[in-house]
């Protein structure tokens, strides 16, 4: 049997990094690393790494790095989807974020350019909280956000990789667009108080508005692109579009979404949390 070829783009990321875990455990899968430090490079910003990577490629998982919403994402996107289908990649499954304006144009861009396609379009991921920018607040014993009263339905990144790499591997998957969302509605208050009800500790929480919120950002010292992404996203994304749960996820894998609680009690006996 031919081995399968699948690129995966962001290795190293929260959900690149769990679809290579899967993949590895499989037979006749061969999968090439999508990241700056690799042997065969790739980066976003430098287009010329595009081409070496995608020799070859059968399936190729996208994730854009920061964001499909900054404003060159278009563009990259249009032109790697371009080039791939060119070289003969047969399927491009892309990463979304629910709910993103820019990022559905992204989305048109690969229903377009690609022979077959799948898009998985996610709401904010339980990780933020563990392996991302939420990280550091949580440690501090204090979490200070915007968008207090917002509901989101956090989605584990497990379940993302798990649906990402059904996709990948089945052709039912193919021309489907899934929504992908956690079982619970929570505030972000209400989330601090799961986490902090997990690991034992005692973590604030702080609403704040989003002048406020930039204002602290800046003060850490924050690149102002990074603090324009992370208004954009609490002020447009965290408007109360989300704030509903899709069954994408047991429509996919047969089973329920990983709930928000299940992942802090998880996630506290790793110790991540622990100061």
């Amino acid at each position: 049997m031919k081995n399968t070829k699948i690129l995966v783009l962001g290795s190293n990321g929260k959900t690149g990094r769990r679809v290579v875990e899967r993949l590895e455990k499989l037979e006749n899968i061969e999968i090439r690393l999508g990241s700056r430090n690799e042997k065969i490079s790739f980066d976003w910003e430098k287009p010329e790494t595009w081409e070496a990577v995608l020799q070859g490629i059968d399936s190729v998982y996208i994730t854009f790095q920061p964001d499909l919403a900054i404003p060159s994402a278009v563009d990259s996107i249009q032109n790697f989807t371009h080039l791939a289908t060119k070289l003969g990649v047969q399927k491009m499954v892309l990463l979304s974020g629910r709910g993103e304006k820019e990022a559905q144009l992204c989305e048109e861009i690969v229903k377009t350019n690609a022979k077959n396609w799948t898009i998985v379009s996610a709401s904010w991921f339980n990780q933020n909280f563990s392996e991302s920018f939420f990280l550091d607040p949580v440690l501090a014993g204090i979490v200070a956000l915007p968008r207090a009263e917002a509901l989101e339905p956090f989605t584990d990144a497990d379940d993302i990789a798990d649906v990402v790499t059904a996709a990948l591997l089945d052709d039912k998957h193919n021309r489907q667009t899934y929504e992908l969302t956690g079982p619970t509605l929570l505030t972000f208050e209400q989330a601090i108080t799961e986490i902090a009800h997990a690991s034992g500790r005692n973590i604030t929480f702080q609403g704040l508005t989003l002048e406020e919120y930039s204002t602290m950002l800046r003060e850490y010292q924050v690149p102002e692109d990074h603090i324009g992404l992370i208004n954009y996203l609490f002020e447009q994304v965290l408007d109360g579009r989300n704030s509903s749960i899709i069954s994408d996820i047991e429509k996919v894998l047969g089973r329920k979404a990983k709930d928000f609680s299940a992942y802090a009690k998880e996630t506290a006996k790793t110790g991540i949390w622990n100061v």
